[in-house]
């Protein structure tokens, strides 16, 4: 018998050893000066543990191979089998006998060697490794052909690692991985794992108070459904795509100069379904159009309870599927006119109120709605439906949870250490180190991974600002400078350009947008040019302007009118996406409909007027999910959106309206061409604050497309209103917020315009024209 230390046998019955390759499985060594071959396994709860040598089919072993008793060295499970004068490794399995009798054969995972070879660890830890879920996390494979999973996880700093999971019962003991050299990778390749199977990393660690934390695979492709915590093994590369057509049109369709008009979803609030779990999909919502018997006139509308509760009850609703959304949600955002959906983060996250943003499992889509592939079932069905996809994306911080990033390996390894970096103020979450180029690494793998492997066609990064200052939400004291003396995030401003960089590099076409809330410069400007490389920018500063105005009771705003005009002081020095996101819907600050002053009516008539604004200015555009609706009550992830609304016409119609704006939006190039340059836009007035009206010329590339917007922010009628225009001939209204069948009343301009040779507000021409009170009107020249 060959001789292990006691100390050894100990360690390795506590699933202490370090280096658990360097003991178990077939080691070469001597017994009486003779070279030998030792076999050592590690089995706790075994009756008997039996080598099976070269597998020859006819040996006479029910199982393959001649069996050889293994000798058990530990009561702790530590079994052994010498062969002296052997030098030569050769393959054999273990049949093990359990306490109760049970018997099985098992390929031995201490024989098998490392899947990842010397430069990808090179790679990892010398520079960024910019396709980490291609080495780490849980990737299923045949190896030396045998099937199962090789399991890698980045712990630079744990004393041991150990796969636990439904396969070994929850056992330290029974698969504890090798360390890789100095990367602070820990490896190991279990047979026969497939598919499903549940796992964690058990680390033993230098936490006082933990000496051993159970963690999710930070590189994991799939996870339990809350309030469970495990990583399951879900290693699918073999989904066959159909959206070829739209990722070879993709880089046009998202160019600068297309339209770009976003639909924003929270998946799990959309719509739900009232059956348990399982049950048929109910009918999807109604887009647009009135019910037999249903009149669009306001007059005749009845007014709805403003504190409506949605018809499902949270507690025994059930979330659409992500192949139910694709039935669903998709016809619907497509016949709306949406050109793109957003979604809010669908990467796994334990708390449901922190709405995604709160990520654990960053390469994992929430198993909420269904497993990975469903998800891209749900992309692909979009793609041939000729909607992007736009994911919320969170570099910015991680929680807390145990079974997280926090502490991973008993030290702060994705985090900063000192709180003064390391916390963020507002969420309590922790910060990520971006002065680590493994963590660099980590998420920049990420980004590339969505991108490549679930085709996203645009990634939204949250809470921008917070990443860039040092300072963000921190008082005098309670943060460190940079080297320089600043309170600029000097490491956070490079991790953002070398992103952009990146997935500019590697995916043509993609779109990056920036939360990013100050006056920091050139966000949406090319890295080359010292920006931070994104495409668009979103317009926090007209959100809140117009918000300002659009709650303030019409008598009131002309002391406002310098709020709707400020925006295009800024406006081409980015490109902007104007968003009027879930942000602004919860948290006490009301739905839109219900920020709106005035009667019910005037309320509707204003929400009309925002979105018209909001699609006359320059800029990209973005509508949460309900704006549609005119949703009365706050938006909560807790309950899905109130369809029940439609039912009552003025909400009817208010839908319709969205559906209309949207495609008179898509069909204008004078509203997205230029929507980056002067040359887009022109006043016509901007300082008739006692009227509170606006009016400017929108222009596309052809010198034929130009539209003339005329808002009018208060409620007096102006039935012969005098407007300036650029050209001769006759001008026809192409689109009116104040029609009937949007809930209007009707006020407008039903015959073509023409126009005087009289000079008027800077333009050549003039044209008198009715403007309802609380609306928006485009003019259009007709042809000659």
């Amino acid at each position: 018998m060959a001789t292990l230390h006691p100390q050894v046998l100990s360690a390795l019955a506590d699933a202490s050893v370090s280096l658990p390759f360097d003991v178990l499985g077939l080691q070469k060594v001597e017994v009486d000066g003779t070279a030998a071959i030792a076999i050592r396994a590690l089995v706790p709860g075994a009756r008997a543990v039996e080598v099976l040598r070269e597998r020859t089919p006819g040996d006479g072993s029910a199982h393959g191979g001649v069996p050889h008793p293994m000798d058990l060295l530990h009561a702790g499970g530590v079994f052994e089998a010498v062969f002296p004068g052997e030098s030569t490794s050769f393959a054999y399995r273990l049949r093990i006998t359990a306490a109760d009798g049970t018997v099985t054969v098992e390929d031995d995972p201490y024989r098998f060697p490392p899947r990842l070879s010397e430069n990808d660890l090179r790679d990892f830890l010398e520079k960024s490794d910019v396709r980490l879920y291609e080495r780490l996390g849980a990737h299923e494979l045949v190896h030396e052909g045998v099937s199962g999973v090789d399991f890698a996880v980045w712990a630079p700093n744990a004393e041991r690692v150990s796969v636990i999971g439904s396969f070994n019962r929850w056992d330290a003991r029974r698969h504890m991985m090798q360390p890789r050299g100095h990367s602070g990778v820990w490896e190991i390749f279990i047979p026969a794992v497939e598919r499903g199977a549940l796992y964690k990393y058990a680390l033993r660690t230098k936490l006082p108070g933990h000496p051993q934390s159970d963690k999710a695979d930070p590189c994991g492709f799939f996870m339990e459904r809350r309030p469970n915590t495990a990583s399951i093994v879900w290693d699918s590369y073999d989904y066959t795509w159909g959206d070829a057509a739209w990722m070879q049109e993709r880089a046009r369709r998202q160019s600068s100069d297309r339209p770009l008009l976003i639909y924003e979803v929270h998946l799990g609030s959309w719509r739900r379904l009232p059956q348990a779990s399982g049950a048929p999909a109910a009918a999807a919502p109604a887009a647009v159009g009135f019910g037999p018997g249903v009149s669009a006139s306001a007059s005749e509308a009845s007014t709805p309870p403003t504190r409506a509760a949605s018809p499902i009850d949270p507690a025994s609703g059930s979330w659409l599927t992500y192949r139910e959304l694709a039935e669903q949600l998709v016809p619907y955002a497509k016949e709306m006119g949406y050109t793109h959906l957003e979604l809010l983060p669908i990467t796994e996250h334990p708390f449901d109120g922190s709405w995604g943003y709160q990520t654990v499992g960053y390469y994992a889509p929430t198993s909420r709605f269904g497993p990975p592939d469903d998800f891209r079932w749900f992309v692909d069905a979009a793609h041939q439906a000729g909607l992007g996809v736009i994911l919320d994306w969170v570099p910015a911080h991680f929680p807390r949870d145990g079974h997280g990033l926090a502490f991973f390996d008993g030290t702060h390894l994705y985090e900063h250490a000192d709180p003064r970096q390391g916390l963020h103020q507002d969420w309590g979450t922790f910060i990520f180190n971006f002065g680590r180029h493994t963590v660099c690494s980590f998420l920049l793998s990420n980004a590339l991974y969505w991108l490549s492997r679930f085709h996203i066609d645009g990634l939204r990064v949250d809470a921008v600002a917070s990443m860039l200052y040092l300072d963000y939400s921190r008082k005098p004291g309670e943060w460190i400078p940079n080297k320089l003396g600043g309170r600029e995030n000097l490491e956070a401003m490079a991790f953002l350009q070398e992103f952009n960089a990146l997935v500019h590099r590697e995916c043509p076409g993609v779109l990056t947008f920036a939360e990013e809330s100050t006056a920091w410069p050139k966000v949406s400007h090319p890295v080359s040019e010292g920006g931070l490389g994104f495409d668009y920018k979103w317009n926090m500063g007209w959100m809140n302007d117009v918000l300002r105005v659009m709650r303030t009771p019409p008598p009131q705003r002309p002391q406002l009118h310098d709020r709707l005009t400020f925006s295009m002081m800024y406006a081409f020095s980015e490109r902007f996406v104007l968003s009027l996101s879930h942000d602004e819907v919860v948290h006490g600050k009301r739905s839109l409909l219900s920020k709106m002053p005035g009667s019910y009516e005037e309320k509707f008539a204003n929400l009309r007027l925002l979105y018209g604004w909001m699609a006359a200015h320059p800029g990209k555009k973005l509508l949460f999910m309900g704006g549609e609706l005119g949703q009365f009550i706050e938006w909560s992830h807790d309950r899905q959106l109130d369809w029940l609304l439609l039912d009552f016409p003025l909400h009817r119609a208010m839908q319709l309206y969205v559906r209309e704006l949207n495609q008179f939006y898509q069909s204008q190039p004078a509203l997205w061409e230029n929507d980056g340059d002067w040359k887009g836009f022109q006043w016509i007035e901007a300082d008739d604050a006692a009227r509170s009206v606006l009016s400017f010329v929108r222009r596309g590339k052809d010198p034929r497309s130009q539209l003339v917007a005329i808002a009018n922010f208060q409620t007096r009628r102006h039935d012969s209103f005098v407007v300036g225009v650029p050209q001769a001939g006759s001008w026809a209204e192409a689109f009116n917020s104040d029609r009937v069948d949007y809930g209007g009343s009707g006020a407008g301009n039903p015959q073509p315009l023409p126009a005087r040779p009289e000079p008027a507000q800077g333009q050549p021409f003039a044209i008198s024209l009715v403007l309802p009170s609380l609306s928006i009107v485009f003019l259009q020249r007709t042809a000659d």
